[in-house]
């Protein structure tokens, strides 16, 4: 697996770090609150679970997957859900936990549709961002790391469902994504 990445962005250490950290704002900027931490499926997986397990008040989790579709390699912000709340959210705070984000198309309609069913407040935490692939803004609330506009894989983000196991945030060399 380590012969066909590049180079790596994020190390081991730095993810632990900045993990701990964004935990610890969480704790003190939700305390005495109903927290619900919503993962987004599957790249988030990772994050979620090391980011819950460094908050230090009680919390709810839950999980959806979503999928843009329209042109196959461009999101066209109509976003299908593939996987709903089993949680009610009315009156919660709600935390939506992603691992990336470049063009904002979906959670922007992640925000308004949870919004919609009358949580208290719906902010967003992202591992990563790629900020010069917006095409809308959202507000971001907690962020790990800006990176560029490359091709990452690793900490629960994968290429063909592969690397997600990769312990660091990587770019994959070209030639093991243009096979």
């Amino acid at each position: 697996m380590k012969n066909d990445i590049k180079t790596t962005l994020v190390t081991k250490e730095e993810l632990e770090q900045r993990v701990k950290a964004i935990g610890a704002q969480i704790t003190e900027d939700y305390r005495g609150k109903e927290l619900v931490l919503v993962g987004v499926l599957k790249g988030a997986f990772m994050f979620l679970g090391d980011l819950a397990r460094s908050i230090e008040i009680p919390l709810e989790v839950d999980f959806m997957a979503v999928s843009s579709y329209g042109h196959s390699t461009v999101s066209s912000g109509v976003v299908k859900i593939l996987k709903d709340l089993d949680l009610e959210i009315e009156g919660k705070d709600i935390l939506i936990v992603e691992d990336i984000i470049d063009t904002g198309l979906t959670l922007s309609y992640l925000v308004n549709n949870l919004k919609s069913r009358g949580a208290s407040s719906v902010k967003i935490c992202t591992l990563l961002d790629k900020p010069e692939r917006r095409k809308v803004q959202v507000e971001i609330k907690y962020k790990g790391f800006d990176i560029p506009d490359e091709f990452v894989v690793g900490y629960g983000i994968d290429y063909a469902e592969k690397y997600r196991n990769y312990p660091e945030v990587a770019v994959l060399k070209e030639e093991t994504y243009n096979k």
